[in-house]
């Protein structure tokens, strides 16, 4: 029996079966946007949200700003700090489809593409959840429709256009960089496009987007380049390995869904081949693709490449997907494995969203620890801190203090009385932010780590007298995620907050 398979569907009504999944699609990570508790780094950037800044130490300033958006229409909840970002899924599905369509003149293409893109774990879950990646995704899909537009009408202005979109790509996430690269090769490698370093165009391009990202800039110098120096010691090479090779590629196998890996890979190859389309067209697709692709590769020889760090490869990767099924003819070797990833793209992104979805709202499997969308997302916490705040409230205790960004994050949100919450070291994250005033430290503090807590002997430098008050568990159906304990100190003996 043949396994569903959206372009099954006859010719005339396919747009519109795409139209209607994506839309679907979009509304249940809307569901899901408002019903599961905030992540660690959702929570820092909620923070950051509160205080509109040009940079902060981790990343550019437009995921805040987003967040920003969507919590001052909808309120400090979780709906509110992530609706925009899944809303923008919308956008830029379409620029995708216009992309699609415009680079291989086939509209069928770009809706597949669209519709592959929807079905990445890369929109199921990145989209659903407020991190710069989604801001990023966003710019790329843009990024790549003005570069279509500009190849389609051969028209300068398209430029302006470009240095627009790469500016806010660049104050989305540094990744942007890496497609300044892609663009060079793209108008090197094909000889119609190579006028156009001869034009000023370009340059100004560069200008505008330089211009664009200049607040994130102005904050660096202002701040001693923290976050150049921040992320770009990812650069340092301290060891070399092959152990995170292998998990680089099995990562993004799940980031794409392995139905839609295979056939962007094969589309890619197919594409390099001299199959699928017209020249500069296949040239953009793999210039989008291979810059930032070859950099993880040689990350992974000496550290680990988290699986949403090439996330912006993925908007010209469901291209590739969605030229392999609807422009390449395949030989008896490749067409079956082209065939059965065509059919298994819907049922296995779709199967693998649900299982995220139900797993990370409902706790369907009681995994505890084990469970990687209960520790990072904040399963348990909104129970938990209410336990907290008792105790805070019991030794009357006006700051609580830690020193995990997380932990201080899901403090500030989950704890019902909003008292001040600091984080004693890593200050240079909330430079932006209002400072504690220091007649908070001279009566009692509480304190919050999870266990084991590696932080007491610091605190014994810092307060005179360090008192384990609880420790409690975050749970979810009974099942322990983590232990947190809480500490009263007193006597402080000097400053408590770290330097920036």
């Amino acid at each position: 029996m043949a396994l569903f398979s959206v372009t099954a569907v006859p010719e005339r009504r396919y747009q519109s079966v795409v139209i209607g999944t994506i839309l679907t699609l979009v509304a249940v990570r809307l569901v899901f946007a408002g019903m599961a508790p905030l992540s660690f780094d959702e929570s820092l950037y909620w923070l950051w949200s509160k205080h509109i800044a040009g940079g902060y130490l981790d990343h550019p300033p437009v995921n805040p700003i987003l967040i920003r958006i969507g919590t001052t229409l909808f309120g400090d909840t979780e709906f509110g700090v992530r609706s925009i970002g899944v809303l923008l899924a919308l956008p830029a599905s379409w620029a995708i489809w216009r992309s699609g369509a415009i680079l291989f003149n086939d509209d069928r293409i770009g809706a597949t593409a669209a519709l592959y893109f929807n079905l990445t774990i890369v929109m199921a879950a990145g989209s659903a959840l407020s991190t710069p990646d989604n801001a990023l995704v966003v710019s790329t899909a843009f990024l790549l429709l003005t570069l279509v537009k500009l190849l389609e009408t051969g028209r300068g202005e398209w430029w302006l256009a470009v240095g627009v979109v790469f500016g806010v790509g660049l104050l989305s996430k540094y990744t942007t960089v890496f497609f300044g690269v892609s663009i060079l090769a793209w108008l090197l490698i094909v000889p119609q496009q190579r006028k156009w370093l001869l034009t000023p165009w370009p340059w100004i391009s560069g200008v505008i987007a330089i211009a664009v990202f200049s607040p994130t800039l102005i904050w660096n110098a202002q701040h001693g380049w923290a976050s150049y120096h921040y992320q770009f010691n990812r650069l340092v090479v301290h060891q070399w390995s092959l152990r995170y090779l292998g998990e680089f590629f099995v990562t993004q196998m799940g980031m794409a869904t392995p139905p839609i890996f295979v056939l962007g890979c094969l589309g890619l190859v197919g594409m390099l081949k001299g199959e699928g389309g017209w020249w500069p067209s296949r040239v953009l697709i793999n210039a989008m693709v291979w810059p930032i692709v070859l950099y993880f590769i040689w990350h992974s020889f000496h550290g680990r490449v988290e699986g949403n760090w090439p996330e912006p490869i993925y908007v010209p990767f469901v291209v590739a997907a969605a030229v392999a099924v609807e422009r390449i003819k395949w030989d008896e070797t490749w067409a079956p494995v082209v065939s059965w990833s065509q059919r298994l793209a819907v049922p296995v992104g779709l199967g693998i969203a649900a299982c995220l979805y139900l797993q990370a709202v409902f706790g369907v499997l009681p995994l505890g620890h084990a469970d990687p969308t209960a520790r990072a997302l904040g399963a348990g916490w909104k129970e938990l801190a209410a336990k907290l705040d008792d105790v805070r409230a019991r030794i009357g205790a006006p700051i609580v203090l830690t020193t995990e960004y997380g932990i201080a994050g899901w403090l500030e949100f989950y704890l019902p009385s909003h008292p001040v919450v600091a984080q004693v070291n890593e200050r240079m994250r909330y430079v932006d932010l209002p400072q504690p005033n220091p007649a908070l430290f001279q009566g009692t503090s509480m304190y919050v780590c999870q266990v084991p807590c590696y932080a007491v002997a610091l605190l014994q430098q810092k307060f005179s007298k360090v008192e384990l008050l609880a420790t409690l568990p975050r749970s979810r159906h009974g099942v322990t995620i983590n232990d947190y304990s809480a500490y009263s100190l007193s006597g402080p003996t000097g400053q408590v907050l770290d330097a920036p």
